[in-house]
């Protein structure tokens, strides 16, 4: 390729892409008012990103964390409290949205699962620490057994 080749494309990309990069970077913008922000980034803390699943919405770079957390600033920015922001996601997306879902009967599995699966097993285990080991002594080898063995070992 000649230099003026490699030069248009060069131009072309930086024309098309630039602009997309920088509108990506204003859509998240922090608020002027340090205070609203700094609860909009408590907020974000709060809220699963529904894509990446096990990173809030402040951690992600998805697109939808981004969306999500342009809305938190709208509702703050409107004058919603904290709570009716989280609400306001939750009637949307549902309990999934939060990182650590309320403890409500729909609920109560995920927060009771890991310790019935905990005393499940360690009643399994005092059980089976309760039985022990089979304390059965070996019987001696027969006569024809003994003599099988010799045969085996005696076999190149």
């Amino acid at each position: 390729m000649t230099r003026t080749a490699i030069l248009a494309i060069a131009v072309t990309v930086w024309c098309f892409a630039g602009p997309a990069v920088l509108a990506q970077g204003l859509i998240d913008l922090p608020l002027a008012d340090p205070g609203l922000e700094a609860r909009a980034i408590a907020l974000h803390k709060r809220l699963r990103c529904l894509v990446c699943q096990n990173q809030s919405i402040h951690e992600s770079n998805a697109e939808l964390a981004r969306d999500l957390r342009v809305v938190v600033r709208e509702r703050l920015t409107i004058g919603n409290t904290d709570e009716q922001t989280v609400q306001f996601l939750v009637d949307r997306y549902g309990d999934w949205v939060l990182l650590s879902p309320p403890f409500k009967p729909a609920t109560l599995l995920l927060w009771l699962g890991p310790l019935v699966i905990l005393l499940t097993a360690s009643a399994a285990a005092a059980v089976f620490l309760r039985r022990g080991l089979p304390n059965e002594t070996p019987q001696p080898l027969t006569d024809d057994e003994r003599a099988q063995v010799q045969d085996l070992l005696r076999k190149p």
